[in-house]
């Protein structure tokens, strides 16, 4: 575990609004989505989608996802990211009120008949590092995982 991690997966999850998902078709088939969601105060992410998107018709078969939140606005090669796998869920309810720890207001996602509110609840978060021999010399990219506990006591979530 590394502090250093930690701070950096907040400063993403608070910075970057957009996650992409990765889910998977009945016969095998991949598909990745760019989602624009908001998180509450236990990382769980919420989204709203048209109920016949891809990604969508996937979730209902297989619920299993990952995720990436990638911030892209880094100079070259710089850019870092926060992977998590988890599990995603279409909500019953026809409207949510997600208390996200870095908006001033709570946010209300409105779902109906062709748009659904979804959910990820993740179930393993990291970021990716690289393994240097003792020269300072690039072996091979490794993970480092960050836990959710320590992740939700980041300073950079404020409550509302």
């Amino acid at each position: 575990m590394s502090h250093i991690h930690n701070k950096k997966a907040a400063e993403i999850i608070k910075k970057i609004p957009y996650i992409t998902l990765a889910t998977v078709s009945d016969d095998g088939q991949p598909w990745n989505s760019p989602l624009w969601s908001v998180y509450d105060k236990d990382l769980n992410f919420y989204w709203v989608s048209d109920q016949k998107s891809v990604h969508s018709e996937n979730l209902r078969s297989n619920n299993k996802v990952f995720c990436v939140i990638y911030d892209s606005t880094m100079a070259e090669g710089t850019g870092e990211g926060v992977y998590f796998k988890g599990k995603a869920f279409e909500l019953a309810e026809r409207e949510v009120l997600v208390e996200c720890p870095t908006r001033e207001k709570p946010i209300t996602f409105k779902g109906n008949d062709i748009l659904k509110i979804y959910k990820v609840v993740p179930e393993k978060i990291w970021m990716n590092d690289d393994e240097k021999d003792v020269n300072g010399k690039y072996v091979r990219d490794i993970k480092v995982e960050v836990p959710q506990d320590v992740l939700k006591t980041q300073h950079l979530f404020r409550t509302l």
